[in-house]
């Protein structure tokens, strides 16, 4: 991974201040890490260094398996169909996913709260 940002670099290296870092930059780093590798690539260290923000933060229980690994997709999808320039041009073309709300229109609060959603992806839709 040769020219990485600076916050992509902090990120994937546990630099990250939990207290300073905002949804606008989990999208940031989701789109760059998406610009340099395939879905399936992107996602085990996508996942790591989140789950290592909440460990640093003392709130391991922080991390929501289910809404990072969709909105990793929807990032991914959104990218593959429409090339953007940079990450600026992304989140302008893609404002909606700038609001963490975003994802009720596919999950029932309910099925995002649960804890089965905290622990590992669920589809949306109700569970048996």
């Amino acid at each position: 991974m040769g020219d990485l940002s600076p916050l992509l670099r902090a990120f994937l290296h546990g630099e990250i201040d939990s207290g300073a870092f905002r949804h606008a930059d989990h999208v940031r780093v989701a789109f760059e890490m998406l610009r340099r590798h395939a879905f399936q690539d992107a996602v085990q260290p996508f996942c790591s260094s989140l789950q290592g923000i909440a460990a640093r933060a003392g709130n391991p229980g922080a991390y929501h398996a289910t809404v990072t690994l969709a909105f990793l997709s929807l990032i991914a999808e959104r990218s593959a169909s429409v090339l953007h320039g940079d990450f600026e041009s992304f989140a302008s073309a893609n404002a909606d996913l700038m609001d963490k709300s975003v994802l009720t229109r596919w999950y029932a609060p309910e099925r995002l709260a649960s804890e089965i959603a905290r622990k590992t992806f669920v589809l949306p839709g109700a569970s048996r």
